[in-house]
């Protein structure tokens, strides 16, 4: 169990952010796992075959299927938005003694390989070739997805911070994620490793993740500001890719369902969709049942809510009409 203590100011200095460089990480070992690639195995099946064109053997080392992960691979983002090329610029001045530091504590829990050895024996050298590496392996396996996995980590954030000025942190932390639980004046997060830490006026970063779709992750030790890594909302439709029905488009087609798919860029409910199109929820039920039978919407349940993001063939269709 992780517990972190919080204060009043460290309630006033929580904020959100995205992290491109977690998503490069948790999706590297997700490779190294398929299995539990869950959602994600279309992703991992396209993915797969590219590490013969990309050596990630050194990022993947530092990956263990289950337990610690190594922090400065994972710098908590300095901004909401960070950029990966401002996050792997942290990961590239990430101090040597700091590298030694993390991966002599992976070889202690009893991970070795001769990628780990040579991160030991010559740090600098080491982290710049994981740098250039995890650049180019952004650019072929997770560039190339990154504004629909954006679309989900922002909706997420939108609907976080809704719950926050709503209700509070009670209400923000209480469906997180089904292992994290607010009791007060701290937060719990149900995990392998016994900690505890006050963030003692330093505030706590939350990140939503979309290939972290398992379980929440922390970093709640050392200098990095605590940061809590959780599953974002609807990651599970991310890959969906819809039915082709091309017969079935005729009866999509209208002003309303085209409102609607135009506002499915991210992952809503039928509550939320109503609200943005001044309509009722009934009427949004009617269409998004016509548009999920064309193929346009693909949906997913997550505890009470149902959420809905439309597929490829409909990103497909919206960017043709706006060319």
């Amino acid at each position: 169990m992780l517990t972190l203590d919080f204060t009043t100011d460290d309630l006033a200095r929580t904020r959100f952010a995205i992290s491109p460089i977690w998503e490069v990480i948790a999706g590297l070992g997700l490779l190294r796992t398929p299995d539990r690639a869950g959602p994600h195995l279309p992703w991992v099946q396209e993915a797969l075959p590219l590490t013969r064109e990309v050596d990630v053997k050194t990022a993947l080392a530092l990956l263990p299927a289950k337990g610690y992960l190594p922090d400065f691979v994972t710098p908590p983002p300095s901004s909401p938005v960070a950029s990966f090329a401002d996050e792997l610029e942290l990961v590239r001045t990430t101090p040597a003694e700091l590298v030694r530091h993390d991966v002599q504590h992976l070889v202690s829990r009893g991970h070795r390989s001769a990628r780990l050895r040579a991160l030991l024996d010559d740090p600098e050298g080491e982290l710049a070739a994981l740098v250039d590496s995890l650049s180019a392996w952004w650019q072929v396996a997770v560039e190339p997805h990154w504004p629909r996995i954006r679309s989900v980590l922002d909706a997420d954030l939108a609907h976080r911070a809704r719950q926050l000025t709503e209700g509070g942190p009670a209400m923000l932390f209480a469906d997180l994620d089904r292992r994290t639980a607010w009791q007060g004046d701290r937060l719990e997060v149900d995990m392998r490793s016994q900690h505890r830490t006050a963030l003692a006026g330093r505030g706590l970063v939350i990140v939503p993740s979309a290939f972290g779709w398992q379980s929440s992750s922390a970093i709640a030790t050392g200098d990095w500001q605590p940061t809590l890594f959780y599953p974002a909302r609807g990651l599970e439709l991310l890959w969906e890719p819809g039915a082709s029905a091309p017969d079935a488009l005729a009866g999509v087609l209208g002003r309303g369902r085209a409102d609607l798919l135009a506002h499915l860029d991210a992952p809503r409910s039928t509550t939320e969709l109503a609200r943005r199109l001044e309509v009722s929820a009934g009427g949004v039920s009617q269409h998004l049942s016509a548009l999920k039978a064309a193929g346009l919407v693909s949906s997913s349940r997550r505890g009470r809510e149902v959420l809905y993001l439309r597929t490829e063939l409909a990103e497909r269709l919206d960017h043709s009409a706006r060319q």
